[in-house]
């Protein structure tokens, strides 16, 4: 894991603030949702998408190495066309 060497303190209400630059480098945009996962000691964010990684359609996906693929772009991979 890679530090980053930005520190920032939670708020009354829990919340912390991501840097600009770092919501950038991630593509998160304001109203986006993101995911928050534990790890050992860790609290990791990753953003939240449920869309096709190449046609970005939200029905029947399959998760394909953390990437989601709906069932068309599958067979178009498979098929290498």
């Amino acid at each position: 894991m890679k530090s980053t060497g930005i520190v920032r303190k939670i708020d009354e209400l829990g919340r912390i603030v991501l840097p600009a630059e770092m919501r950038r480098i991630f593509n998160i945009n304001e109203k986006d949702a993101v995911e928050i996962f534990t790890k050992d000691d860790m609290i990791v964010l990753k953003k939240y998408d449920l869309s096709c990684v190449f046609c970005g359609t939200t029905d029947d996906l399959k998760v394909f190495k953390d990437k989601n693929v709906c069932p068309k772009c599958a067979k178009e991979l498979k098929s290498g066309s």
